[in-house]
């Protein structure tokens, strides 16, 4: 009986730390945490449109710590506590706005006020800065050099970053 429990526990423990289980649990966070106001846009989608030279706002609206560890290659910094839509009037209306932060919860946020203040193109990035990396894009440092490291926002979070460097206080 205690190698058969053993076994079992061997392979529960395989299941649940499986990589795709993993990434089934994150998208059930992201749908409980989501409130569908702002489009997504996914990372593998976005860096097609980055790849083909597409003109996209990128607007990292993190923590100016977090923004310093790393970030999208172009993005500009916004921090979403105090962001006004005056901050990017030199960006059309008409653009295509990309908005991120860790997972997509404060840039769903920032992304309803750009649509409130008339961007007709806002797109959220799904899954933030951490589905980007997990996918294997590049991220870069506040020197502009690429880096694996992610601010995590805390301990918490940083769970669902797969892949690279977790950095938190």
């Amino acid at each position: 009986m205690n190698k058969m429990f053993s076994r079992v526990l061997i392979g529960l423990s395989m299941f649940f730390s499986h990589q795709s289980f993993g990434q089934f649990l994150y998208e059930q966070q992201l749908k409980l945490l989501y409130k569908n106001t702002v489009p997504v846009i996914s990372a593998a989608n976005l860096n097609k449109l980055l790849q083909a030279n597409k003109l996209v706002y990128l607007l990292d609206i993190r923590s100016s710590r977090e923004y310093a560890v790393s970030h999208l290659a172009g993005a500009r910094f916004i921090n979403h506590e105090t962001f006004k839509a005056e901050q990017i009037k030199n960006i059309p209306k008409n653009a295509k706005v990309v908005v991120y932060c860790s997972v997509g919860v404060r840039s769903e946020q920032v992304g309803e006020k750009l649509i409130k203040a008339g961007y007709q193109q806002v797109h959220n990035l799904y899954g933030g800065i951490f589905s980007w990396k997990n996918e294997g894009f590049p991220v870069v440092n506040q020197q502009q050099q690429p880096t694996d490291s992610v601010h995590t926002y805390n301990k918490y979070w940083s769970v669902w970053l797969r892949n690279g460097i977790k950095v938190y206080e």
